[in-house]
Order: C-alpha cells, then sequence, then structure tokens
C-alpha cells in the first residue's frame, strides 16, 4: 500500500480515475455522428470533465462541507455522464465494448465517491 501523503488533488485516485473517464468518453464520443457534436458529444463530455473538476474544486477548499458539496455535485455530474452513456447505448452510438469498459469506470468512481463522501462525513461528526 502507497503510504505517500497525499499533497493536491492529483494524489486522490478518485480524481485519477475522474480524469480517465473523461479522456474515455472524448474517446469514445469521437465518432459519434456529426450532427450530435452540439448535442449529446457536447453535454457527455461536459459532465464528465465536472467530475475531477469539482473533485479537484472540493479537495482545494477550506472545510470539509464545502469539500463534501463539490463531491455532491461530481455525483450528480457521474450520473449525467451514465444518463447520456446509456443514451447512446440505446441509440446504438457507441462502440459495445469501448462502453461497457467505460460504464464499468463509472460504476466504481461512484463507489469511490460515495467511500470519499462517508469518510468525511464520519470526520465531520468527530470534530
Amino acid at each position: 500500500m502507497n503510504d505517500s501523503p497525499i499533497r493536491s488533488h492529483r494524489d486522490l485516485k478518485v480524481w485519477q480515475l475522474g480524469m480517465e473517464i473523461a479522456e474515455e468518453t472524448y474517446a469514445l464520443t469521437h465518432s459519434y455522428p456529426d450532427d450530435e457534436r452540439f448535442g449529446l458529444v457536447a453535454q457527455v463530455r461536459r459532465a464528465a470533465v465536472s467530475v475531477p473538476a469539482n473533485i479537484a474544486e472540493g479537495n482545494g477548499r477550506e472545510s470539509t462541507k464545502e469539500y463534501l458539496r463539490f463531491l455532491s455535485i461530481a455525483v450528480g455530474s457521474l450520473a449525467e455522464v451514465e444518463t447520456f452513456l446509456e443514451l447512446s447505448h440505446r441509440l446504438q452510438m457507441a462502440d459495445e465494448s469501448r462502453l461497457n469498459r467505460l460504464m464499468n469506470l463509472v460504476a466504481e468512481e461512484r463507489r469511490m465517491l460515495r467511500g470519499l463522501q462517508r469518510s468525511l462525513r464520519a470526520r465531520l461528526a468527530e470534530d
């Protein structure tokens, strides 16, 4: 196990996975139809980028309460990503294997975010 200290959001595995999801989302949507460029593509990309951005912003805040608020926004954005990916599947726009891999990453990210929220709430309760 890695015992190195967390110096910034970049050291957080939940942020790293969020970045991977954003990258994979961009790669997946690159092949979507051109007429979706300002529709589904823009929406899913914006939501995917919002996840690590909110993790980073929350981590940079001075209070645990604020951090939890930004994590809540990240969880909401992740739900958006999942919804847009499901729609992509239903509309048969995405490569099935890439989509399944991305959906698995989204599920893992949700578990990690929920775990971080639980940990921070426990910290708040101790204070």
